[in-house]
């Protein structure tokens, strides 16, 4: 191979692996990480490099095992507790100030406000806080949600699924119907159940 563009290869391979470390998503973060460790096994190869070659493998292994892992999980309840907190929790007001830039990408209509009366659901895994629901009740069995927020770590996972679920708590309550904020960034809810109506995402709440 001509040596030029063995080192653009060599150069290319570096790169993307800064480009990994860059990332706040895991999921996303490892597979970038992963391609990035795979171009750089064939340079390191290629030049006769074999310690960087071993280190690369070893990483990639890594990668492989925490996506395997990472997809494993994804949907295992066990792996999530779902809390309910009264709307006006100290550690709740907490959550929200320090997301609340990334939340209004996603829900540009939020209104950061004390909650009191509404109901509200942290969803952790282990010591980490990864989501947060706040639901109002419009009454006559519907529950709007005012905030469905993922933290950017685990938003390739959707928590919120344990929320909105059968078995959880939104799925076991009192409302029949539960419907999205309007003009949602990116929404997932079709994964969850929820039917497009207009702007927004409605579900029917088995009982």
């Amino acid at each position: 191979m001509d040596g030029t563009l063995l080192e653009v290869i060599g150069w290319l391979g570096s790169a993307v692996l800064v480009v990994s470390l860059l990332q706040t998503n895991l999921h996303r973060l490892r597979w970038i990480n992963l391609v990035g460790c795979l171009v750089l096994i064939g340079y390191n190869a290629a030049v006769g490099v074999w310690p960087m070659v071993g280190l690369n493998v070893v990483l990639a292994v890594i990668n492989v095992v925490r996506l395997a892992q990472g997809a494993r999980d994804r949907h295992d309840a066990r792996k999530y507790e779902v809390l309910e907190v009264p709307g006006d929790d100290a550690y709740l007001r907490h959550v929200l100030r320090v997301h609340e830039a990334d939340i209004r990408r996603f829900n540009p209509g939020f209104v950061h406000d004390p909650f009191a009366d509404q109901d509200a659901y942290l969803v952790l895994t282990g010591d980490e806080t990864v989501g947060v629901t706040i639901v109002a009740d419009e009454g006559e069995g519907v529950g709007q949600v005012l905030l469905d927020y993922v933290t950017p770590r685990y938003r390739d996972r959707s928590p919120g699924e344990f929320v909105f679920g059968s078995d959880g708590p939104i799925g076991q309550g009192r409302f029949t119907t539960v419907r999205t904020p309007p003009g949602m960034v990116a929404p997932y809810y079709d994964r969850l159940g929820f039917v497009s109506a207009g702007d927004r995402y409605e579900k029917r709440v088995a009982r």
